[in-house]
């Protein structure tokens, strides 16, 4: 091989050396290799997704209105609050990109507490010197108190969690979310086909779970307990078959009311009290919890859900409807109870 034909060839590879180095300083331009070079973003992108549900599918863009986000160091140490309530919520894609010194940080996030129509709010807006462990969140018990039955319904509350890294050009995280409210329909029906009245009775669920601690476990202690009452009741008209000796279908008046509570766990022991209003007696008083996951359907406890455990179901879960069935004297045939659609029968129960 000649010798213009090793400069050649030399020349050549220089030539490609200059370009890899020179596309190296291109790519390497943010992270500070020369001064007059501006600095990469740095910081975290955070994506907010709500599929903690029985559907297993992302419902943040249709039920979480407003978004605010609590900011903590990765000593616990309050560093900044972002709140948002625009229509980018709406949007499958949205981010929310903060910009973050480099280290470890806590993110809280809550839907439903910076809307005009909250229902929950902090304890006490965070600033310098707060602790993460000293985040909470409280029903305003003028809602459930409420006199105008509408009013009383809760607005919902979101919450989700997240430890994450910042880097150059942001880290990407998601913030998975789950639902602390939830709404339980209780319908009253005469076995032998009468009509209800809903005002015949008077319905009430009573629990402690008005008051949320930073990782959204329920704060019992020092706390009164909450007595829901119906925000919407009424009657309603209903073709059904009435078991008992000559099943005939025929239309019934039935009786309904619906409540909306806050998280229900089993440790709480909520409870579910019906009585009439004519003499006082009591028509149903038992722990409602006992009776929502005797009704978790056996398929999702295989894959893909893999669900077994029971305060799972009842945080993915927040619609519920429960059917009474009642004797002639408006007292609770306590054998029977229809929840979600499937049809309970009770035997020796114990509360």
């Amino acid at each position: 091989m000649s010798v213009k034909t090793n400069i050649q060839i030399i020349n050549k590879l220089i030539g490609v050396i200059a370009i890899i180095t020179s596309m190296g300083i291109t790519l390497a331009s943010c992270e500070r290799m020369f001064e007059d070079l501006d600095p990469c973003p740095h910081g975290v992108k955070l994506r907010f997704v709500y599929d903690y549900n029985m559907e297993w599918a992302n419902a943040f863009p249709s039920q979480v209105d407003c978004l605010t986000l609590y900011i903590y160091d990765d000593n616990g140490a309050y560093v900044d609050t972002r709140v948002v309530t625009g229509d980018e919520l709406r949007d499958e894609d949205y981010r929310m990109t903060l910009d973050l010194e480099p280290g470890s940080y806590s993110f809280v996030a809550y839907g439903g507490i910076a809307c005009d129509d909250a229902t929950f709010s902090v304890t006490q807006e965070p600033g310098k010197g707060s602790m993460l462990t000293g985040l909470g969140v409280a029903m305003d018990l003028s809602v459930v108190n409420a006199a105008e039955p509408a009013s009383r319904r809760l607005h919902d509350l979101f919450w989700g969690t997240l430890t994450a890294e910042t880097a150059d050009n942001y880290t990407e995280a998601t913030v998975e979310m789950m639902k602390d409210t939830n709404n339980i329909r209780i319908v009253l029906q005469q076995q032998s086909g009468e009509s209800v009245d809903c005002d015949d009775f008077d319905i009430s669920i009573i629990d402690n779970n008005s008051l949320f601690a930073y990782d959204n476990t329920l704060v019992t202690d020092d706390v009164e307990p909450v007595v829901y009452r119906p925000w919407s009741s009424g009657e309603v008209r209903a073709g059904v078959s009435i078991v008992g000796d000559n099943v005939v279908p025929q239309d019934v008046m039935v009786a309904f009311a619906e409540l909306s509570v806050s998280r229900i766990m089993k440790g709480n022991s909520p409870r579910l009290l019906i009585t009439r209003r004519a003499d006082g007696g009591v028509v149903v008083d038992f722990p409602i919890v006992n009776y929502l996951v005797m009704l978790r359907s056996d398929r999702y406890a295989y894959p893909p859900y893999n669900l077994t455990d029971d305060q799972e179901y009842l945080d993915r879960e927040s619609d519920y409807a429960m059917v009474f069935f009642l004797r002639p004297d408006n007292t609770w045939i306590d054998t029977r109870i229809v929840v979600n659609d499937w049809v309970v029968r009770i035997n020796d129960s114990e509360f």
